[in-house]
């Protein structure tokens, strides 16, 4: 799942792009399912970011794509209380290179991932350090939600919005490919591993403004989301505001 895409990926680091009901800012690229597909310029209004603040807000059930420079922080914030977003990272000058939950889980020596812990690549280089974490609850393990999943563990057999669809979408102008998704670092979901091995998808702790903070170690592409799985979110869905921090 770490597939590289051959051809031109600084293009589109520039672009500043939005859709109907979803807004980007500053080298964003969001994706909604249920918007428009012309992309525009749009003004950096965004809450109440302060002006040295890059400043994005992701609509329910829907995406977006942004840059990191090394020593950047990213955060992500539950605005309204208990609800996911998943997370994907590429080396910047590499899309080859991606994060990975295996190696991440496996040198932290723990499910548990939250302040000091680092989130690795597939070739072992760090990607993330979390330096702050207001919930300690996420996921590492469950592949961003899809079409596939819906049908094949819910019956529903409709087009139904997903992270996967949304990370596909909002990637696709860095040439990413589906099949070089990875599984995302699925923040704020709360998932239990019973003693049997059962996995139980609860409804997240997180409160309104609670949040994550991601400090890039090297230069990044991220694909984010807020959730579009009823399971993963307590049954609502809610939007995700994103700061990067310099």
């Amino acid at each position: 799942m770490n597939a590289k895409d051959d051809g031109p990926r600084s293009a589109g680091f520039s672009a500043r792009a939005s859709r109907e009901g979803g807004v980007s800012h500053d080298g964003a690229r969001a994706f909604s399912p249920r918007g428009s597909t012309k992309y525009e310029t749009v003004p950096h209004v965004v809450d109440q970011a302060p002006e040295n603040v890059a400043a994005h807000h992701i609509p329910p059930q829907s995406g977006l794509a942004l840059q990191l420079e090394a020593g950047q922080t990213l955060r992500i914030i539950d605005r309204e209380g208990g609800q996911v977003s998943d997370i994907v990272a590429f080396a910047a000058d590499d899309t080859a290179e991606a994060i990975s939950n295996g190696r991440t889980l496996d040198y932290n020596g723990t499910m548990r991932l939250t302040t000091g812990h680092i989130l690795y690549s597939n070739r072992a280089r760090p990607m993330f350090t979390i330096t702050e974490d207001t919930v300690g609850v996420h996921d590492f393990t469950l592949a961003p939600c899809s079409q596939e999943m819906f049908e094949l563990l819910h019956g529903v057999t409709d087009p139904h919005p997903s992270c996967f669809g949304n990370l596909v979408e909002a990637l696709a102008p860095y040439l990413i490919s589906p099949d070089a998704i990875p599984t995302a670092f699925n923040a704020f979901m709360n998932v239990r591993i019973d003693p049997n091995g059962d996995i139980t998808v609860l409804p997240p702790t997180c409160r309104p403004g609670d949040h994550i903070d991601l400090r890039a170690e090297i230069d990044l592409l991220v694909g984010i989301t807020a959730c579009s799985a009823e399971q993963s979110n307590g049954g609502a869905f809610k939007p995700i505001d994103v700061r990067i921090l310099d």
